[in-house]
C-alpha cells in the first residue's frame, strides 16, 4: 500500500541520511518513477525532503527534521530490541512486517537512544529453544493463528500420545515455549492445550464462537505449566548424597525439582547429607539417579530403592568377568 511505502521511505531517510532513488525503489519493490512520485507526495505533505544532485546524490531530509517517539526511556528502547521475536515472527509469516516495524522504531528514536538500542542488538542474542531440541516448524501454524485472530472455530485431526482424534476446537490463543508452539483451545467449554506440530489436518469452519470474557492467556499458560510440572513429578524421593552428588542434582535435575530440594540434615564429616526432592515416574527416577553412581543413595520410597538395587545388580552381572 502506498501509505506504508511512504512511511518506509520517510523512516529510511531518517535512519540513513542520504539515500538514492534506486535504493529506495529496490527496498520497496517499485520502480524509480514511483519513488519520484512518492517523494513529491511527501513534499506536498510538508515533509522537508530534498534532492542532492551528482553521481553521489540522492534524497535526504532537512537537517534537524525527525519523527520522534516521545516518552521512551533508553531502557525501554533497549528492551524492544532485545525481545528476540524475529524467529517466531518469521514462523508466523510476519518476518518482513517485524523487520519493517523495527526499522521504523529505530528511525523514530532520538539519536542517543538509537545508538544504545543498536549496541544491545549487536551484542545480545536470544535463542529460545533448549539445547538438543529443534524448534518446531508446524505446517499448520499460520492457519491456527489466522483462526485465532478471526475467532473462527476449527476442525482438526490431532495426534496425542495415545491415538489420533478429530475435534472441533475454539482457538483462544497461541503460545511458544522452548521453541515449541502450542494452541490453547476450548472444547465443550473446557480449555485445553494442544501442541501445534501434532495437528495433522486443520480446517477453519464458517463458524465463530464467543470468546470467554474472563479468559487470560498468560494466566492460563502459567497454570498449565505449574500443573504439568506438578503432575510429572509425583514422587517424593529421600536421598543420602555427597557434596558432588548434590552439585550434580542442582545442575542436571529439572528446575522444578531443584527449586524444591529440602536438606533435612547438615553435612556430616564426609560432606554427606539427607535431602528430599520431587521426582518423575519410577522408571524415569531410577534412570536419573543411577547417573549419580556412588555419589547418592536412594532411601525412599521403598519401591524406588528396590528398583535401584535390582538394576544395579543386573547391570553388575553384565560386567562380571566370566568364569
Amino acid at each position: 500500500m502506498r501509505a506504508t511505502r511512504l512511511i518506509n521511505i520517510l523512516t529510511t531517510l531518517q535512519a540513513r541520511g542520504l539515500v538514492t532513488a534506486e535504493v529506495l525503489a529496490e527496498e520497496n519493490a517499485v520502480s524509480v518513477r514511483t519513488i519520484y512520485r512518492d517523494i513529491d507526495a511527501l513534499s506536498l505533505a510538508g515533509v522537508p525532503v530534498y534532492a542532492e544532485r551528482g553521481s553521489e546524490g540522492g534524497y535526504r531530509l532537512l537537517d534537524g527534521y525527525r519523527v520522534r517517539l516521545n516518552g521512551f526511556s533508553a531502557e525501554e528502547a533497549q528492551a524492544v530490541f532485545l525481545t528476540g521475536l524475529q524467529g517466531p515472527a518469521a514462523d508466523l509469516g510476519l518476518g518482513a512486517i517485524f523487520a519493517s516495524a523495527e526499522k521504523k522504531l529505530a528511525a523514530a528514536l532520538p539519536e542517543h537512544m538509537r545508538a544504545s538500542a543498536a549496541l544491545l542488538r549487536e551484542r545480545f542474542h536470544l535463542d529460545a529453544p533448549g539445547w538438543y531440541n529443534d524448534a518446531d516448524r508446524p505446517q499448520n501454524l499460520q492457519a491456527v493463528v489466522e483462526a485465532v485472530m478471526a475467532g473462527r472455530r476449527i476442525s482438526m485431526r490431532y495426534r496425542s500420545w495415545t491415538a489420533e482424534k478429530r475435534r472441533e476446537v475454539d482457538p483462544l490463543g497461541v503460545v511458544i515455549k522452548g521453541g515449541q508452539w502450542y494452541l490453547a483451545g476450548a472444547v465443550d467449554g473446557q480449555v485445553r492445550t494442544y501442541r501445534i506440530a501434532r495437528i495433522l489436518e486443520l480446517t477453519a469452519l464458517n463458524e465463530t464462537f464467543a470468546r470467554p470474557a474472563d479468559f487470560d492467556l498468560a494466566a492460563f499458560w502459567r497454570g498449565t505449566v505449574e500443573r504439568m510440572e506438578r503432575d510429572t513429578h509425583p514422587l517424593t524421593v529421600r536421598l543420602r548424597v555427597s557434596e558432588m552428588g548434590l552439585a550434580f542434582l542442582r545442575h542436571f535435575a529439572q528446575p522444578y525439582a531443584v527449586s524444591r530440594i529440602v536438606e533435612e540434615s547438615d553435612p556430616d564429616e564426609s560432606g554427606w547429607r539427607i535431602i528430599t526432592m520431587p521426582s518423575e515416574s519410577l522408571f524415569s527416577s531410577a534412570s536419573f539417579f543411577l547417573r549419580l553412581g556412588p555419589e547418592a543413595e536412594v532411601l525412599e520410597p521403598p519401591e524406588l530403592r528396590a528398583k535401584m538395587i535390582d538394576w544395579i545388580a543386573r547391570t553388575g552381572a553384565l560386567y562380571r568377568p566370566e568364569g
